[in-house]
């Protein structure tokens, strides 16, 4: 073969390479149709709401901390010193010291303090007490195409789709932008909601802000699907630049 017949095959091989192995912008990209300098003002208000299930602290303090002392309950033994978590039943109570019986359920946390502050001072057991309440098992889990899926320790009360992929490392080049699942359990209520990351339109979503306990599911994209797995592909690729070359070789041969 001289050096212009293979410099044919060679270059045809680059092209079919080229062409199997390349994705399209538009499959990647986030944000797409945002424009330069274009503003968006956020009108959301979303607040996580108190679920079953969930576990949080209550820590009650006023000017005299003696008098507060029983309303914040400490573990003993291994974990002596740590306050004691609540847990939310299956009726929507937690059971706390003296109150007894408080339903949290479907509340804000911020509607929750008003209500611990409500039933201290309407009962005249403390004055003008400060009540600060933490969501301890706020957690998101994330799996399918993404760096690193797993369970992940939300700090906040709240998190968006973005920061959470950010937690998981982002996507792969594998994962489909346009249609990313979330599914939400409220008391036993599963609802399923997509998201399209190509688009501003993502910040107007209602679950763009996760809630706890929330599940992210990345599908793949097609050609992730049409190539299970990295074997896969490249024998394709082999194969069909190998059937390409050769007919070319036959070509060449005959002239």
């Amino acid at each position: 073969m001289n050096t212009f017949k293979f410099k044919q095959v060679f270059f045809l091989l680059v092209i079919t390479l080229f062409i199997t192995s390349c994705v399209s912008k538009k499959d990647i990209v986030y944000f797409q149709n945002a424009k330069d300098f274009e503003t968006m003002v956020d009108t959301d208000t979303f607040k996580a709401k108190l679920k079953v299930g969930d576990i949080v602290t209550v820590y009650v303090s006023t000017i005299d901390p003696l008098v507060t002392k029983p309303y914040n309950l400490v573990m003993e033994g291994g974990n002596a010193g740590q306050m004691v978590d609540y847990i939310i039943d299956v009726d929507g109570n937690i059971d706390y010291p003296v109150l007894g019986k408080i339903k949290l359920i479907g509340l804000t946390i911020e509607e929750a303090k008003e209500l611990f502050k409500k039933k201290f001072t309407e009962g005249n057991l403390l004055k003008d007490p400060v009540i600060i309440i933490r969501i301890t098992n706020f957690r998101i889990t994330i799996h399918g195409e993404v760096a690193s899926p797993g369970v992940y320790q939300v700090p906040g009360e709240r998190i968006s789709i973005i920061e959470a992929l950010g937690l998981a490392g982002g996507l792969t080049i594998k994962g489909r932008r346009d249609n990313i699942m979330i599914v939400r359990d409220f008391n036993g209520t599963k609802t399923f909601s997509r998201i399209d990351l190509t688009t501003k339109e993502v910040f107007n979503s209602p679950v763009y802000y996760l809630t706890q306990n929330d599940i992210v599911y990345v599908e793949p994209n097609n050609s992730s699907i049409s190539n299970a797995s990295g074997d896969v592909r490249i024998s394709s690729i082999i194969g069909i630049t190998t059937s390409l070359i050769g007919i070319v070789l036959i070509f060449v041969s005959r002239n």
